[in-house]
């Protein structure tokens, strides 16, 4: 049974960094993407950031890109997301997501397959809330 756990949230301050994680079992994980995402009070859920692939490929949004880094330790089944340069609107339930990822493709941006992973296996969440 896949299961994904994150946690890490918390409360911050505008400008203050948080670091969440998410625990992985249950599958191959050198073979999955995992994908951060968010979704704000009375707003649609967005992809935050995806790891996955041979080459441990990432992609980012644009509005995290600079701010967010995605990283991921195999050997724990472990993926993480370091969060800096918080703002009021990064404020959200975040969840870690797996799933198998599609070929890169050549003539496409890095990372961009990662985009195209049908994630099927959810993370229950984690609050994150930046206070200005």
């Amino acid at each position: 049974e896949v299961q994904l756990v994150e946690s890490g949230g918390g409360l911050v301050q505008v400008g203050g960094s948080l670091r969440l994680s998410c625990a992985a079992s249950g599958f191959n994980f050198a073979d999955y993407a995992i994908g951060w995402f968010r979704q704000a009070p009375g707003k649609k859920r967005e992809g935050v950031a995806d790891i996955g692939g041979e080459d441990d490929s990432t992609w980012y949004a644009e509005s995290v890109k600079g701010r967010f880094t995605i990283s991921s330790e195999n050997a724990k089944k472990q993926v993480f997301l370091q969060m800096n340069s918080l703002k009021p609107e990064d404020t959200a339930v975040y969840y870690c997501a797996g799933g198998y990822p599609p070929p890169a493709e050549s003539d496409s941006p890095p990372g961009h397959h990662l985009t195209l992973t049908p994630f099927s296996s959810w993370g229950q969440g984690t609050q994150v809330t930046v206070s200005s």
